[in-house]
């Protein structure tokens, strides 16, 4: 029984690390695409800045 308890407290903090990390792989996939974006735009503002 006590194995039983310790096995489920182990599954339940791994399923719940799993879930936080799931949440920061999201949030920092926004980010970087959000930084992604923003470098193309300053790349192409600053390309027409030098062809004039």
């Amino acid at each position: 029984m006590r194995t039983l308890l310790v096995t489920l407290g182990v599954v339940a903090v791994v399923l719940i690390v799993l879930g936080l990390l799931l949440k920061a792989l999201k949030w920092l996939l926004i980010l970087g695409v959000v930084a992604l974006i923003a470098s193309i735009v300053l790349g192409v503002v600053k390309g027409r800045r030098a062809l004039r």
